[in-house]
């Protein structure tokens, strides 16, 4: 197919280029014709992103990533799933989801099986500093998940990512969401459409949404299966501020345990592609692979100097 052909596809149905390409490239159809049909067969499905935000979110990678992903696998899973920017773009059936925050493996499962009971509750939701504070201290009561359904706890978070400054996830020692509320013009917390659309995406893909640490994926991935990691990243200066965050639950060891899962993977003659930052550490820990340099931009640094591109390693057995 052409690359106008493509245009016209994208065209067509409102979406990225490179949403049309990913698609093609998968084999998903072969002319304009067939692509048509696909298209307004899964429109909803393929429409669909991810539903939270992250300061550093990997949408932005995306048209730098597919060029990097194996052309052909067997299942596919993404241990540190976040807002599964990775997923949302391949759609692969059959997926493995999984994370150890508890609050977000709720809410894939929430979004999945609930999804018209959320947004209803979501449509509840006022944005303003005094609902903010309220529901973002429910996390202060002792055993606090007892007193809330599964679903309102997935409106908080949904609410609490859409709202909070720059879109971060971050809790004290205590495990408490701590992130002050953030002037956004009209933030779009309901998502009612992409809601939906996740939902059958969710379903469509079977994907099974499991609260697991990354290790996990020893015990189900086969050879043929693609793993994607996208763990907390080793520090730069630039990340100073977040320095004691990653140390307290993703430090240097963690980082090498990591390396070593990767390395079982291999041996298991899976796929297996892993994001990090481009630093010394990383590229001594997977100096058995081979890697490409992607760039991210940056904006969270509290001086300006320290904003902009920054280098990415992509880290791949394949």
């Amino acid at each position: 197919m052409s690359i106008i052909a493509l245009q016209s596809l994208s065209q067509k149905f409102w979406l990225n280029l490179w949403i049309v390409k990913s698609w093609f490239l998968q084999g998903a159809f072969f002319d304009l014709k067939s692509g048509t049909k696909f298209f307004e067969e899964n429109i909803e499905i393929i429409k669909a992103t991810p539903f939270v935000k992250w300061v550093w979110w990997k949408r932005q990678l995306i048209s730098q990533l597919e060029k990097l992903f194996p052309k052909e696998f067997n299942n596919y899973f993404e241990p540190f799933v976040w807002g599964g920017a990775v997923f949302f773009n391949l759609q692969k059936e059959k997926s493995f989801l999984s994370d150890i925050n508890e609050e977000l493996i709720n809410t894939y499962k929430v979004i999945k099986e609930n999804p018209k009971k959320l947004i209803k509750f979501l449509e509840t939701c006022e944005y303003s500093a005094y609902f903010y504070e309220d529901i973002r201290s429910w996390d202060r009561q002792e055993d606090w998940q007892k007193n809330y359904s599964e679903i309102e706890r997935a409106w908080r978070f949904i609410y609490l990512n859409r709202t909070c400054f720059n879109w971060l996830y971050r809790v004290n020692s205590k495990w408490q969401f701590n992130v002050p509320m953030w002037a956004y013009k009209n933030p779009d917390f309901v998502q009612k459409e992409n809601i939906i659309n996740t939902s059958k995406l969710l379903n469509k893909t079977k994907a099974e949404i499991k609260l697991h640490s990354f290790d996990k994926v020893l015990e189900n991935a086969n050879s043929g299966d693609f793993i994607y990691f996208d763990p907390p990243y080793d520090t730069l200066s630039e990340t100073a501020n977040f320095t004691s965050y990653n140390e307290n639950w993703f430090g240097r060891e963690m980082q090498k345990k990591l390396a070593e899962v990767f390395r079982k993977l291999d041996e298991k003659w899976c796929k297996v592609m892993l994001s990090n930052h481009n630093t010394p550490f990383i590229r001594e820990i997977y100096d058995w692979f081979r890697f490409e340099i992607v760039k991210a931009r940056r904006n969270v640094n509290s001086k300006a100097s320290g904003r902009g591109e920054v280098e990415e390693i992509v880290v791949m057995n394949y």
